[in-house]
């Protein structure tokens, strides 16, 4: 598969002219970034820089670990990761400025553009440019979704007879929901936003999902259980809210017989996480191509393997790698967000309304 792969890239991907910038801090001029560099150039920089540095893409997190050794076995790049979050991320980039120390980082959909309005990034499309669906890229390639992620919910069966597949019957029943803090965790907004689309509401309207939580709270069912791993394992949860790619990962790690994931019938969300090269990364050759590879049908069958669900939806999994994700007819009715920029901004509103509105009735 590698070698395929190799051939891939230096055959049907050498010809496409790839967006770049030059206001990276590599002063070498061997390695130096150029926007009429073909793929064969890159990957030539890129070996001679030798290393890249990411942030926020662990070895744990969506198999990024398969992702680094491949790179590593096919070009001799070297790879360290520092853990954090998206917006920390960010931070990082800004502050450090032009004595960047960071090449890539893996961030939620939202900061993408947040990244290019603090101009933080450097573009460049991949040849896959045409595989990727308008909501998940920016015009000019500087950020660009490598796989996503579905609001779902995760049943314990040892606690659940009749398992829940709608947020209809999730409200009607007598469930314990575990939704997570919605003040501060984005899997936790999105499945308000989730549950308000279900509901009438969208992006820009949340109040539907508000007042779904609130009449869950009012009946005493929301649950102040962290929804951890271990918790989770312990049985202190009937229904788990999560993105499909860690309810995934939580069942197999616990019990694949003992949880079920359902993406809800009536309504959810689609949104995931994209890479972002930093305008002044030391190494940002090694960051086109690493966005290169994960892009590649063996960089999205990594991602898969990780329970990620890639944004390619050509790329044909192997059987068992596909076996491990839940089926394409299950995600019928969900959908991605139309308007990043209306849920940014209601995204700002909701810790307060969720305290003010949800919390207060949550029954201690």
């Amino acid at each position: 598969m590698k070698g395929k792969l190799v051939k891939g890239l230096l055959g049907v991907a050498i010809i496409a002219a790839l967006t770049g910038c030059s206001s990276g801090t590599n002063k070498n001029k061997d390695t130096a970034v150029n926007t009429t560099d073909n793929l064969e150039t890159i990957i030539e920089k890129a070996k001679k820089e030798g290393e890249i540095a990411s942030v926020g893409m662990p070895d744990t997190w969506a198999n990024w670990v398969g992702t680094w050794e491949n790179i590593k076995s096919q070009y001799g790049i070297n790879h360290n990761d520092t853990d954090m979050s998206s917006a920390e991320e960010l931070a990082k980039f800004e502050s450090e400025g032009e004595k960047g120390t960071a090449d890539i980082g893996d961030v939620g959909i939202s900061f993408g553009p947040l990244a290019v309005s603090k101009e933080l990034t450097l573009p460049y499309k991949t040849s896959y440019w045409d595989d990727i669906p308008d909501w998940a890229k920016d015009d000019a390639g500087h950020w660009l979704l490598s796989y996503t992620g579905t609001i779902s919910f995760m049943v314990d069966k040892d606690n659940v007879k009749n398992v829940p597949t709608s947020w209809k019957d999730l409200k009607n029943g007598n469930y314990k929901v575990a939704v997570g803090d919605v003040a501060k965790a984005n899997q936790a907004q999105f499945a308000v936003l989730a549950a308000a689309m279900a509901n009438g509401g969208n992006e820009e309207d949340i109040q539907p999902g508000i007042d779904y939580f609130k009449e869950i709270a009012k009946q005493g069912r929301i649950s102040s259980v962290d929804a951890s791993l271990a918790n989770i394992e312990k049985g202190e949860t009937d229904v788990v809210i999560l993105w499909d790619f860690n309810a995934l990962n939580y069942r197999d790690t616990i019990d694949k017989d003992r949880f079920e994931v359902r993406i809800p019938t009536d309504g959810s969300v689609i949104s995931g996480y994209t890479t972002i090269i930093n305008k002044n990364a030391p190494h940002p050759n090694a960051a086109k191509l690493a966005r290169e590879y994960i892009l590649s049908d063996e960089g999205q069958i990594n991602l898969a393997k990780g329970y990620a669900r890639p944004i390619r939806t050509n790329v044909k999994l192997p059987e068992d790698v596909a076996s491990k994700l839940l089926k394409d007819e299950e995600y019928k009715s969900a959908q991605p967000v139309e308007s990043n920029e209306s849920w940014d901004k209601t995204a700002l509103t909701l810790p307060e309304k969720w305290q003010s509105e949800v919390l207060v009735n949550v029954k201690k």
